[in-house]
């Protein structure tokens, strides 16, 4: 694996690569890579020909008072996993390689950004495009594929690769979890042990959801008090939402149909630590 700090040598690579017509997978980071990431990196390694991971803690998706200056940061770990995982090149750059103090474009995608996530992280979703037109420019990844577990981000993603012709196919990989439910995310080093346990509530909702959907329950009010009902059983938790959607667009039919693919999503807090899952339920 050879370690790439300048978009002006991962170009020259990517150019000759392309000149071998090699298929082109990649993985974007915020590095503290984890089982989540290299479930990325072996789905890359089967439909791509070179693999190519970038870490970079990207400043313009993060608010104000967020967690950019205390996000986890562990390159020589990533650098373990990424090599244990058959990565070809990982892209390492600064923030003034990316953000050149002369940068005046920004990217504002409407109607998906408005609702959940965007409602509560103002300007998230337009530092997420404005990273990811970026990167998919300098690699020209014929693949790049995301986790799941940011169910909303993928949404904007494919959004914005349709809507500005860009020439990638986005692959969206399942959500990997730990054998209480939790999803694996890099946030998770912030839990203490003790909360750690706890927050295998958040599957437990989904999970209460489901069964009553499986008994015939079609109302979304009934639904969401369901998970929140359960995820309010801890007093350590804060909900920001607990709802169930139409996967497609997010929108909140009153009652559900028969063949309506929707999706849970939840985001809380537990203690300082905000935690995001969803999971996909299909109705019949």
């Amino acid at each position: 694996m050879k370690i790439i700090n300048t978009i002006e040598e991962i170009n020259e690579i990517i150019n000759h690569l392309k000149k071998q017509n090699k298929i082109i997978g990649f993985v974007p980071t915020m590095g503290a890579l984890h089982k989540g990431h290299a479930s990325l990196l072996n789905e890359a390694k089967k439909l791509s020909d070179i693999v190519v991971a970038s870490v970079f803690v990207n400043p313009t998706q993060f608010g104000p008072n967020e967690d950019y200056n205390k996000y986890p940061r562990s390159l020589e770990n990533d650098i373990v996993v990424a090599e244990e995982n058959n990565v070809d090149y990982m892209f390492v750059p600064s923030t003034l390689e990316i953000y050149p103090t002369n940068t005046l474009t920004t990217i504002h995608i409407n109607k998906l950004t408005n609702i959940f996530e965007g409602k509560l992280r103002p300007g998230h979703f337009e530092g997420v495009g404005l990273i990811l037109i970026k990167l998919f420019n300098i690699i020209k990844p014929n693949y790049a594929f995301f986790g799941q577990k940011d169910y909303q981000q993928t949404l904007v993603v494919k959004q914005i690769v349709k809507d500005l012709n860009v020439d990638t196919k986005i692959i969206v990989c399942p959500t990997i979890r730990l054998t209480s439910g939790l999803a694996i995310s890099s946030r998770n080093t912030y839990l203490s042990e003790d909360e750690l346990q706890q927050a295998g509530i958040l599957f437990k909702a989904m999970e209460s959801a489901k069964d009553i959907i499986e008994k015939g329950e079609r109302n979304r009010s009934n639904i969401n008090a369901a998970m929140r009902n359960v995820l309010l059983t801890n007093k350590n938790i804060k909900i920001d939402y607990a709802s169930i959607v139409m996967a497609e667009d997010l929108t909140e039919p009153n009652i559900f149909q028969p063949g309506d693919i929707t999706v849970l999503l939840l985001a809380v807090y537990l203690g300082n630590t905000r935690l995001i899952d969803n999971s996909l339920i299909t109705f019949y």
